[in-house]
């Protein structure tokens, strides 16, 4: 039987440390990856997601069920990142690969794909990285919640408490920045992932 995250939570609340454990393999995946694009640093995204769970865990009773479970843990990461961004004072660092493992990415290719196709993707990666840490902090989470994980609008405004209206000119404006940014930088033609 499949639990929802609302019956895991009280279940984890009356004792049951199983149900917690669940709720981390369940969500333990999205709450890096937010870590790891908002800071770009593995090791510290993976700092941030034990810290998240560690404090829902010991903020867990007190969770009233007001938001979604996934809203709640989302806005304990993101502070989570946004005090770590504060603490080190500087932009939040993407790490590009040294180079290109075409051994690797054969490995990781659908049989239809070229290694050329491979290689201008993961390039493309790279630039993405590399324009998202230049964006305003603001509007680099409303794109990677709502690009990268998915949310709604409302659930964005909801989460980092501002208005709808807010999340969507933080959103618009970060994409134009991110779209001008790649055609910028890039070398040739515009590919169609830089036009909208």
């Amino acid at each position: 039987m499949t639990w929802t995250d609302e019956e895991l939570v009280a279940r984890s609340i009356s004792g049951d440390a199983d149900s917690f454990n669940e709720l981390i393999l369940r969500w333990e995946r999205p709450i890096y990856a937010l870590a790891y694009r908002t800071i770009g640093r593995e090791e510290d995204a993976r700092d941030v997601c034990q810290e998240t769970f560690l404090r829902a865990f010991r903020a867990l009773p007190g969770f009233r069920g007001q938001a979604k479970f996934s809203s709640w843990l989302y806005r304990i990461a993101l502070n989570l990142c946004r005090d770590w961004v504060r603490r080190e004072r500087r932009a939040p660092v993407v790490q590009a690969p040294e180079g290109v493992d075409l051994m690797d990415l054969a490995a990781a290719a659908e049989p239809s794909e070229s290694i050329e196709d491979l290689v201008a993707r993961k390039d493309l990666s790279r630039a993405v990285e590399k324009a998202m840490a230049r964006l305003p902090e603001e509007q680099r989470t409303a794109i990677v919640l709502k690009e990268y994980h998915g949310l709604t609008f409302q659930e964005i405004a909801d989460l980092i408490g501002c208005p709808l209206s807010t999340v969507k000119t933080r959103l618009y404006q970060g994409l134009t920045v991110l779209r001008r940014e790649l055609a910028k930088n890039a070398s040739g033609p515009k590919g169609p992932a830089l036009q909208r």
